[in-house]
């Protein structure tokens, strides 16, 4: 039985890359009774009616999945932020990476439009880079349109499968073309009325670049913490996940509680004080959501 990777789906087609070439499957009716839906990144098993044309008949068992954007088995995500236009956000960009850590998939963060940072700005944002950097992040400063820091990508995501994420507008089709200039996928300006980029993408594909897979995807329309828990949010943390147990006091929150080692380390200055404002910030967010039935 032939197995293949699913490298895109689209209008109810999947095509399904096997060491045969690339066949347009579509899925069998058991998954829809079962409620499965194969996913861009599965691993299936397929009966091919044609060179070109065949079915899904069985989905491997996945590493992870996600939901917005429907992937699966991601390596790593790629978090693409600007520096200006849009501006650089730290609350958003923790935002994702405790989406990512909660799906234990490795982050990289790309910051891009380095070009059009003022000499200070470039300062204050290097003052940034640093943090992340000690946290443990791997994270580059590139300039797509240039093509500046670049090839630093190129070994870090062979033989990978990365999703490309991060606020509209921020250059990620951009940067797509610069890591593989014959795809010209669509870019859009940034409206200046609303200040965000116009959606250019419309479906999820894996495109093949420097021997790895890179998602093409809408990136992620949904970033409320409905899957994570307050006692697992400092876990989503790296800084603080390696000092829980110090604290004094068992499921501690690290927010009013006594003798607290995360709290000591801000104070100290080794954890980012707006890194735990941010913290603070999504435990209250999660201490408030409503309730789901």
């Amino acid at each position: 039985m032939p197995e293949g990777k699913i490298i895109k789906s689209l209008s109810g087609f999947y095509y399904v890359k096997s060491e045969q070439g690339i066949v347009q499957c579509r899925g069998r009716g058991v998954f829809r009774k079962r409620e499965i839906t194969p996913l861009v990144g599965d691993m299936v098993e397929f009966i091919a009616e044609n060179d070109r044309e065949g079915y899904i008949i069985g989905i491997k068992e996945r590493v992870n999945e996600l939901v917005r954007p429907p992937i699966s088995n991601v390596d790593q995500a790629i978090l693409v932020f600007s520096t200006k236009n849009p501006d650089f956000s730290h609350h958003l960009l923790d935002r994702f990476l405790v989406m990512i850590e909660s799906k234990r998939i490795e982050p990289i963060i790309v910051f891009t439009k380095k070009d059009l940072l003022s000499e200070a700005e470039l300062e204050e944002m290097i003052k940034y880079i640093e943090d992340y950097r000690s946290i443990g992040y791997a994270t580059l400063f590139v300039s797509a349109k240039n093509k500046d820091g670049i090839s630093e990508l190129y070994p870090l995501i062979k033989e990978k499968v990365s999703v490309i994420a991060g606020q509209s507008g921020v250059g990620k089709s951009t940067l797509l073309n610069a890591l593989r200039p014959d795809l010209n996928l669509e870019t859009k300006e940034i409206s200046k009325h609303l200040g965000r980029g116009r959606h250019t993408t419309r479906h999820v594909e894996l495109l093949e670049i420097e021997g790895g897979y890179v998602a093409d995807t809408p990136g992620f329309s949904s970033l409320d913490f409905i899957d994570i828990e307050m006692e697992d949010l400092s876990f989503c943390f790296p800084e603080m996940r390696e000092r829980l147990n110090d604290c004094k006091f068992r499921g501690c929150l690290h927010d009013k509680e006594p003798q607290c080692a995360i709290k000591a380390a801000v104070n100290e200055g080794e954890i980012a004080n707006y890194r735990y404002e941010n913290y603070l910030s999504f435990l209250n967010e999660i201490r408030n959501r409503k309730p789901r039935y």
